[in-house]
Parts: structure tokens; C-alpha cells; sequence
């Protein structure tokens, strides 16, 4: 049974970023548990060491909709504990 949890927010580039190098903090130290925040909560996750990573990049142009730009950033991987 999968369990998910999401939070949908808008950040300013320096809060995106505070949040993303925290994230990036986490799985720096390595061999330990993860906690990642989402919204109001915090999720424990256990990464092994090697994680599958997909970088998707889509630049869109409409008449109607005008511009935009997306990037979905996907870990994955199965966790070396329960």
C-alpha cells in the first residue's frame, strides 16, 4: 500500500533554495535516515546509498497561455529498511 504525502505551496527563489540545500544536507550526511519536509510535516525516509535520479526539463510556449517553464526533479529507490 503506498503512502503519500504532498504540498502544493509557491516560494521565493531564496526560500526554494534554503529548502533544497536542507534536502541536499540530508542526504549529504549519508548512511543515516532522512527527514524531508512537506508542508507542515516531516516524512522519515531510508535511502541507501545510491539513489535513481530523472531530471525532466519542459519549456512551453502558447498563443493562449503564454510561456512557461517546468522542471520535475524524481529520486527513487528502494529503502534500505522499513
Amino acid at each position: 500500500m503506498a503512502q503519500r504525502t504532498t504540498a502544493d505551496q509557491t516560494m521565493s527563489r531564496t526560500e526554494l533554495g534554503a529548502y533544497l540545500a536542507e534536502l541536499a544536507d540530508e542526504f549529504d550526511r549519508g548512511g543515516e535516515d532522512i527527514d524531508v519536509g512537506v508542508g507542515n510535516k516531516t516524512v522519515t525516509l531510508h535511502p541507501p546509498d545510491d539513489v535513481s535520479v530523472s531530471i525532466d526539463v519542459v519549456e512551453q510556449s502558447s498563443m493562449l497561455r503564454g510561456q512557461r517553464e517546468t522542471v520535475d526533479v524524481k529520486l527513487s529507490w528502494k529503502p534500505d529498511r522499513q
